[in-house]
């Protein structure tokens, strides 16, 4: 076999390292955006993203090591990339449609982890090959730039730090640069680019072969293919006229309308995440369950009393729907709100009517407390996403926290948007009931109960609405008295009917909750892994009804019925 002139030109081996570990990690960070509208970016599908990516490599080391052994051609090693290329390339292009099909055939063929079940499968499908090429790089690299044993130690070690160091950039462009700049999808093809030209370079370096020049050419119309038809940024592919579609560095990012709103979303297929109401009025969602907080706090009194206005502190902030509401209700109180992602922000003044006298702080909610010496009349907490709830934002430690920072009548309000009604098992077929039937179902591990059981190990008085109509329940907490009480003498006050009307069928609804003992602390908060139960939770009941269609009649069945 004739040596390529170019592999004398140990940089360029090297290079060939930098970029292979260099677009593994784009494609891992890639991976994860790709699959967070569909699964959430929760720890859970972290952890699969990265185990399958390792197993990918440990195969790709184990297959690598042995060809180059077997098979000392470099001309195959530069053909594997040349596949991962294309491979990766073609990510955006089918990526979206392999995890809807995937998800589909889980949901209806298993009876529980349904997330977990489907990224795992998803990951293994799309990402496990491409990166089992990859990993057969390293050694065979090795193999190529060894010459003799006198320098081989200080060889592999040099390919070590390349591909480190392109990893490590690898880690840090599409994070920072390529990602909010121009898409997951165009990251994939800019990386997959980089790959193709790569092994170009290799081809073309001592006159390219009929051969080799087919596997340019053809490499090549693909990737253009994959360019024209992967360039479409959309996840939600089936979704027409949406008013704004992107992503941050946080988020998948969706804004829609509809005649008589403005809606944000940040996951594809779970749920909303802000409302604007386009004409002046309640939302019908639990926003104006949790306007109850002020009340809780006496507003109405205090405004006849003419005393300060009331101090209203947001973390997790999002489009601002809770600010705007607060604002059109009420006249005397001054928001504050903490949201992370700064696009979601500007959304919120763009599509939202955010007010921009609203001060609104970039910042984590837990941070910002640690920084914040201020005191407030009401704290809402609404950073839960789905199943992505922050463990940081669910401890002991973090409530506390927001118990000092609460005036001696003021009052914490939690959004929680998930719920189950199944029954929970001890281990040893017996089912556990809660002592608050009714609010929880009959799921003592729920992560409800959990935030719940939390919050009452910190505050006096604890509170549960359930929100009617939907996933969501509004937790109220104080140390300040009863709160029911100054919710009953307050809305007697309110003026306004439809405020009114609603206040009362949250006092109808709402039930005292007394803790079961299930605390999360910084130390111990698996708050992914309850969050993962309560979703498969709420997808078998959502699907049960097309499940028992396709058991009965088949897909055509299920089609008919569609």
């Amino acid at each position: 076999m004739e040596k390529k002139a170019i592999l004398s030109n140990k940089l360029f081996l090297y290079m060939t390292e930098f970029f292979s570990g260099m677009s593994v990690m784009a494609v891992e960070l890639g991976a994860s955006r790709l699959l967070a509208p569909y699964f959430s970016s929760s720890q859970i599908v972290w952890t699969i993203i990265i185990g399958t990516i390792m197993i990918a490599m440990a195969l790709g080391n184990i297959y690598g090591g042995k060809k180059a052994d077997s098979d000392p051609n470099p001309d195959k090693l530069y053909g594997r990339i040349i596949i991962a290329a294309i491979w990766i390339g073609l990510i955006p292009v089918l990526g979206k449609y392999i995890i809807l099909a995937v998800s589909g055939i889980v949901i209806l063929t298993i009876n529980s982890n349904f997330l977990v079940i489907a990224a795992f499968a998803v990951c293994m499908i799309v990402f496990v090959f491409p990166l089992f090429l990859l990993g057969t790089v390293t050694p065979s690299l090795a193999k190529y730039t060894t010459d003799s044993l006198e320098d081989n130690g200080k060889i592999i070690g040099t390919l070590g730090a390349f591909n480190t160091i392109g990893s490590i950039i690898g880690t840090f462009v599409p994070t920072f640069v390529t990602i909010p700049a121009v898409g997951t999808a165009i990251t994939f093809l800019i990386f997959a680019g980089i790959l193709l030209i790569l092994s170009i370079i290799y081809f073309a370096s001592s006159g390219i072969k009929k051969k080799d020049a087919v596997k340019i050419v053809s490499s090549i119309l693909i990737f253009a293919l994959s360019c024209g038809f992967g360039y479409n940024p959309s996840f939600a592919f089936w979704e027409k006229n949406l008013t704004y579609e992107g992503e941050s560095v946080y988020n998948y990012l969706q804004v829609k309308e509809t005649p008589s709103s403005v809606i944000l979303s940040t996951n594809v297929l779970f749920g909303v995440q802000s409302v604007y109401m386009k004409e002046s009025g309640l939302t019908g969602m639990y926003y104006d369950y949790a306007m109850a907080a002020p009340f809780m706090t006496g507003i109405r009194q205090k405004e006849a009393l003419k005393e300060k206005n009331l101090e209203v502190l947001i973390l997790g902030m999002g489009s601002g729907t809770y600010a705007t509401q607060l604002s059109r209700y009420f006249d005397n109180v001054n928001i504050e709100g903490v949201e992370i992602d700064d696009k979601i922000t500007d959304l919120a003044h763009q599509y939202f009517g955010l007010s921009d006298e609203t001060k609104v702080t970039t910042y984590d909610g837990r941070a910002y407390l640690a920084a914040d010496k201020n005191k407030y009349d009401v704290i809402m907490v609404d950073a839960y996403q789905d199943i992505t709830i922050p463990f940081q934002m669910s401890s002991s430690e973090f409530f506390t926290m927001v118990k000092e920072h609460l005036s001696p009548e003021g009052v914490m309000v939690v959004n929680m948007n998930m719920y189950s009604d199944e029954d929970a098992n001890d281990g040893a077929g017996n089912t556990v009931i809660l002592s608050n039937p009714g609010v929880f179902g009959t799921d003592a591990s729920s992560i409800n109960t959990y935030l719940a059981d939390t919050i009452s190990s910190v505050f006096d008085e604890v509170i549960i609405v359930d929100v009617p109509g939907s996933t969501n329940k509004e937790l109220f907490a104080t140390c300040g008295g009863s709160m029911l009480t100054r919710l009953n003498n307050d809305v007697a006050l309110e003026k306004n009917d439809d405020l009114k009307a609603m206040m009362k069928r949250a006092q109808g609804l709402a039930i005292p909750y007394t803790s079961t003992g299930h605390i999360m602390t910084d130390d111990k908060a698996p708050v992914e892994l309850l969050g993962m139960r309560q979703i498969d939770s709420i997808i078998k009941r959502e699907v049960s009804y097309y499940k028992d269609i396709f058991k009965q009649g088949g897909i055509q069945a299920l089609i008919d019925e569609m």
